[in-house]
């Protein structure tokens, strides 16, 4: 288990995300739709382009194809999208679950929370954190600008998130390992490219149902490791 001075990263992530999000939402009203489209579009292609870049460093993509079969039966099944949602589900100000559910998203799944937190949690090294908290202060100012509020409570989920990683660094260092990181990665950029196809509007993806596919894309890897020993 790493030493708790590992989560200064993921605290300073996390106070990067409200306050980006409070500067989006509170001057909302002042930026006028037709630029406020503008900003979407853009954070939409850039999150889609994230996304593909992440899917083709996949080794294999039959573990990544399913990685996600079986993660979005799972989170089908418990409905872990509607859970989600259902957070904000008495807060009317703005799109309050969509803008949790996809900012919690984007922030979370992929390689630098991952190696990020790793690196934080055993070797005391945030720069990869502190990077990420720069991009993800930039992406919920915008977010926030038309999601609104669900995007500072998605500072939570990426102290929890990021924080849990953090602590228990050392028993997650095997996910540092190209064979297991670039298959979890690619999952993870699936989803973020689904992110980008809601936040363009083209496509309402539920990607919250696929988080399971995280949990099994190592344990595939693991067992393809196995039998071919």
């Amino acid at each position: 288990m790493a030493n708790v001075t590992g989560l200064i990263p993921a605290a300073v992530n996390a106070v990067a995300v409200v306050l980006g999000s409070s500067i989006g939402f509170f001057f909302r009203k002042g930026i006028s739709e037709r630029y406020k489209k503008v900003l979407f579009i853009a954070v939409g292609l850039s999150t889609i382009g994230i996304g593909s870049k992440m899917i083709l460093g996949a080794n294999n993509f039959l573990i990544v194809l399913f990685s996600m079969v079986l993660g979005g039966v799972f989170g089908e099944f418990f409905n872990i999208e509607g859970k989600l949602k259902a957070i904000g589900d008495n807060i009317k100000e703005g799109d309050f679950s969509t803008g949790f559910v996809t900012s919690s998203l984007l922030f979370l799944v992929g390689p630098m929370t991952i190696v990020g937190s790793i690196t934080a949690g055993l070797k005391g090294d945030g720069s990869l954190i502190y990077t990420k908290s720069l991009l993800d202060f930039v992406s919920s100012i915008v977010l926030s600008s038309t999601y609104g509020l669900g995007v500072m409570l998605s500072a939570v989920s990426v102290l929890v998130v990021q924080g849990g990683i953090t602590l228990f660094a050392g028993l997650l260092t095997f996910l540092t390992d190209p064979m297991y990181l670039n298959d979890l990665v690619a999952a993870g950029g699936l989803m973020v490219f689904g992110i980008g196809l809601r936040i363009l509007e083209i496509k309402d993806t539920k990607v919250g149902n696929y988080l399971p596919a995280l949990l099994v894309s190592p344990i595939l890897t693991f067992l393809t490791m196995l039998f071919k020993q």
